[in-house]
């Protein structure tokens, strides 16, 4: 973009353009990582109370139920079990985990492992929706600034692709300049891809036949940064009671299990 405005003997201009370019994408980077910072700090939490009470608090239940003689109701049995199993197993379970995520980072780090996660995150319910949201106004939004400021067009793709973020993305946009390399329209080889939405390569197409495709590619990625400040909203108010309710099951479970055989003490005793 700095190449193009000294060319063209308008580099403030190109300056102030990269600049708000570069407020968009930090703005949207933030969004994004605000909406997952609630879920993954409660998830967290949820998960070091249940690992708690299984390897800590129900072992002592269980000392105490052993010493009534009497069979256990069928819940406290499995609790028990399940807490054995963790307390004894703890350390091989979270070296088992640290494993898989260790695993599973070096295998995005090759070109196949990329290639096949990134394909797969934008299948994902709702996150997926949410991020290949978040990959289009990206996309959209350096696009346009690019060819906005008079940088050709391939050149604006092969950018565009470097910095989509996202793998199987990266590869629709190269195989759409190639494509456009040999006379093809934009719109028809990154429609062929399956990534992005009709709507946005009929603005595209639109943009490209009445020779405003900047500004096409600017208002698309201002109706995808609007949908992502309410898929991101959306996402924040849904995920609080899901969490706030499978924390609410495993804990009560968990206590349920416990306070069984206290609450049929009379009938045990009696037996």
């Amino acid at each position: 973009m700095i190449k193009a405005g000294e060319l063209g003997g308008i580099l403030d201009v190109i300056l102030e353009r990269l600049a708000d370019y570069l407020e968009s994408a930090s703005d949207l980077r933030g969004k994004v990582k605000g909406a997952l910072i609630y879920p993954a700090v409660v998830s967290t939490i949820a998960l070091g109370v249940t690992i708690f009470l299984m390897v800590v608090i129900i072992p002592t239940f269980a000392e105490v139920f052993s010493s009534f003689g009497h069979e256990l109701p069928m819940p406290t049995q499995i609790m028990i079990r399940i807490s054995e199993i963790m307390k004894r197993y703890i350390i091989f379970i979270v070296l088992g985990i640290i494993i898989i995520v260790v695993g599973i980072r070096q295998f995005y780090k090759s070109d196949k492992g990329s290639k096949f996660i990134d394909a797969k995150i934008l299948n994902v319910p709702v996150f997926g929706i949410l991020l290949r949201k978040v990959a289009i106004a990206k996309f959209t939004r350096t696009f346009g600034t690019l060819v906005k400021s008079g940088v050709p067009i391939l050149e604006a793709l092969d950018t565009v692709a470097k910095t989509a973020g996202n793998r199987k993305i990266e590869a629709a946009v190269l195989d759409a300049r190639d494509s456009i390399r040999e006379g093809e329209k934009i719109a028809d080889p990154l429609s062929k891809s399956g990534v992005f939405p009709p709507m946005v390569m009929q603005m595209i197409s639109v943009g490209e036949e009445t020779g405003n495709l900047d500004m096409m590619l600017s208002k698309i990625a201002d109706f995808y940064d609007s949908e992502v400040d309410v898929a991101v909203e959306g996402l924040t108010s849904m995920i609080e009671p899901i969490v706030i309710v499978i924390m609410g099951v495993v804990i009560g479970a968990i206590v349920i299990a416990m306070f069984l055989p206290i609450l049929s003490m009379g009938t045990i005793v009696g037996g």
